[in-house]
């Protein structure tokens, strides 16, 4: 819910050149500068410089069956989750005091890994919560459950989270949001193509599955099945489309409470509210706002039967990773091989491991950083990451388009960024979570629930500008525009994309193009929106706004033009934020390497110059393999572009790739200069 601007999971710029040294000058290997063995040098760079730069790593690390799609940061991923695991053994391996964080670990994870009582356990864990749902007699009722769901992690119809007031940032508000699709985007249900039509049949299977394990008659799974995919298909028609959902003023609706609750009339509010502890609060941002006039349209043309079949599947559904084994079996077939390709599961540790890693996260990540993130990164990194903000800022300056009026304000906004790298400074307190011998699931609930109750303790209360939205073991970055900070934990900071005993020039274009990227994204498409303390509010002149657009248009008519797979186009428009934080990230970061190197020019190294080290740095972040229905369910759900894309459609427009592997027209990486796009 958080509008955290993230790198992996695409963006603009322009070139300015500094001037160089005709005469090289030699400079010493510290690590292997590029990985020869990741070319595939039977490509032209000119042709398609992707398939050049990341072909041989595609071709020595082919799928796995667990994998839907496998690339730099997932192996990166694999090698934290290595890490991690034998910490976790570790811990388990010594007595620990009883109700101490590492007992809390220790016995998480060894549940998760019982198969013997998860399987003996069956549906059990779940019996008393089925019954309740089956007892509802009432809309209040109904309502209640909503909130105890909500409680529970889950997000029945709509999901409720406590932020950021995005035009008055230092206050938190009670945020409601668009939800309840078990598939996650509209089109599953609203498009009518071959491929979306075979995804509702599967999704129908899993639906009846799931009604089946615990003891529903075909007749009453049918009835599920039904009443679920009217529901939710009535959800996906009153939906923000993803273009929609990028609109940052059309998505901010701040209302009294009584206001909201006298033309919006789904549920019972006050005992919504009431269940929550939430009977106080005197306003709220109710984020698409005529979603929750359509809502209350189709309950009132949905039986109370219909509702407690759509309220039994998501516990059903949510519950389903953490019973017996055929729960997990249905689960994974829909979400895994369905909807993303994948022929396998992931080994039962790595499940156990990522559900540790979401319910203690700070916790792992003491232990992590304590043993495998030294403080001489943390510096380095602070050392880049100022190199970037001036580089950002000379672009900022030079820029034609732009008036200096709005210059000032954007030079502001940079200069007031919150880094956050490593670690948070101050540690979660995990006490009052209670981990017991009783159910995999009874423990994943009561995390859900302590998870929820820590983000409604800050219902109208000042933004913690220190906490931090990602854990530091996660392979991942962010940008937040509410605090206007940027985020980098401990986990990406290592090779490929970080590595302090590399070449300059490799760093820059991997670990430089990430901190370039989400700088960039205060002021994309949608961070361009918010002030320098966070705030939702126009800083733009008119003129600069018009200016912005056209270029930003173009560069989304660019990405739209691809086609992804088969006949799919990618959705420019939906990735645009990404994609001009992608160009911005290549132009800054460029700039910032040119600018360490003071006028001279490195020697080449393993025959590349140091331009081209920088371009292939970047490249190798994207090498992935991926199956064709993670690409389409990508493609729907995902705001950036693939990786092929990441690579190909963000160089295209940078003038110095060109220069720098000699890219000729009549190539087909070569665009007309009067075609590409620059932004920041």
């Amino acid at each position: 819910m958080k509008k955290l601007m993230v790198i992996p999971l695409v963006a603009a710029g322009m070139v300015t050149w500094v001037g160089c040294s005709e005469t090289p000058v030699k400079e010493a290997v510290k690590a292997e500068a590029i990985n020869l063995a990741n070319l595939d040098t039977t490509v032209a760079p000119g042709t398609d410089f992707y398939q050049y730069a990341c072909g041989g790593w595609m071709k020595n690390n082919p799928l796995k069956p667990e994998y839907s799609r496998f690339g730099t940061f997932d192996q990166l991923r694999d090698n934290n989750q290595e890490q991690i695991r034998s910490l976790i053994e570790e811990l388990s391996a010594a007595p620990q005091e009883n109700g101490s964080v590492a007992q809390k670990i220790g016995l998480l994870y060894s549940m998760g890994l019982d198969s013997t009582k998860l399987n003996a356990d069956g549906y059990e864990p779940i019996k008393e919560q089925l019954a309740e749902i089956k007892r509802l007699a009432t809309k209040d009722e109904v309502s209640k459950m909503v909130a105890t769901l909500h409680k529970e992690g889950m997000a029945p119809f709509f999901s409720l989270y406590v932020g950021a007031d995005e035009k008055n940032s230092s206050m938190n508000i009670v945020q409601l949001y668009q939800d309840g699709l078990g598939m996650g985007d509209r089109d599953y249900y609203l498009l009518d193509d071959e491929a979306t039509q075979k995804m509702r049949d599967a999704y129908k299977e899993y639906i009846t599955r799931l009604f089946t394990l615990v003891g529903s008659s075909p007749e009453q799974a049918d009835a599920a099945v039904q009443a679920i995919m009217k529901i939710e298909k009535g959800i996906a028609e009153i939906s923000f489309s993803r273009e929609d959902l990028r609109d940052s003023q059309k998505n901010y609706n701040k209302l009294s409470i009584e206001e909201f609750k006298a033309d919006n009339n789904p549920l019972n509010w006050d005992i919504y509210f009431e269940s929550l502890g939430l009977m106080d609060i005197k306003f709220l941002d109710a984020k698409q706002l005529p979603f929750y006039k359509g809502l209350e349209g189709l309950l009132n043309n949905t039986s109370l039967d219909e509702q407690k079949y759509y309220l039994t599947f998501n516990l059903l559904s949510a519950a389903a990773p953490y019973l017996s084994d055929d729960f997990v079996a249905a689960g994974f077939d829909f979400y895994g091989k369905a909807m993303s390709g994948r022929q396998e599961q992931q080994p039962r540790w790595k499940r156990a491991l990522s559900t540790v890693n979401g319910s203690l996260s700070e916790a792992v990540g003491q232990m992590y950083v304590a043993k495998y993130f030294p403080a001489s990164s943390k510096e380095k990194m602070l050392k880049m990451v100022g190199d970037l903000q001036k580089a950002l800022g000379d672009r900022i300056a030079g820029l034609e388009w732009m008036s200096d009026a709005t210059k000032a304000k954007a030079q502001e906004k940079l200069a007031a960024f919150i880094v956050k790298i490593g670690y948070p400074d101050k540690w979660r307190d995990y006490s009052g979570l209670e981990i017991k011998n009783d159910s995999y699931w009874a423990n994943v609930r009561r995390s859900n629930i302590f998870e929820v109750n820590y983000m409604l303790a800050d219902v109208d209360k000042p933004v913690d500008k220190a906490r931090w939205g990602m854990s530091p073991q996660t392979v991942n970055a962010y940008y937040n525009p509410t605090t206007n900070e940027i985020c980098f934990p401990a986990a990406i900071l290592q090779p490929p994309f970080f590595n302090p005993e590399a070449d300059d020039a490799v760093n820059y274009g991997a670990i430089g193009v990430v901190i370039g990227h989400e700088m960039t994204h205060g002021f994309d498409d949608q961070g361009r929106n918010y002030d320098k303390d966070g705030n939702l509010k126009d800083w733009w002149t008119a003129e600069d706004a018009e200016l912005f657009t056209r270029r930003a248009d173009r560069l989304a008519q660019q990405y739209s033009d691809i086609i992804v797979v088969d006949s799919v186009h990618a959705n420019g428009r939906f990735t645009l934020g990404e994609n001009i934080a992608d160009q911005g990230g290549l132009m800054v970061a460029h700039l910032a390497y040119l600018n360490s190197l003071q006028g001279k020019t490195p020697a080449p190294i393993q025959g590349f110059t140091n331009e081209q080290r920088f371009y292939l740095g970047y490249a190798n972040l994207w090498a992935q393999n991926i199956r064709p229905e993670e690409i389409l369910r990508l493609t729907k759900i995902d705001p950036h572009s693939l990786g092929k894309w990441r690579v190909n459609a963000a160089l295209r427009n940078i003038d110095a790739f060109y220069s720098a592997f000699g890219i000729k027209a009549g190539e087909p990486m070569y665009m007309q200069s009067a075609e590409r796009v620059v932004i920041w």
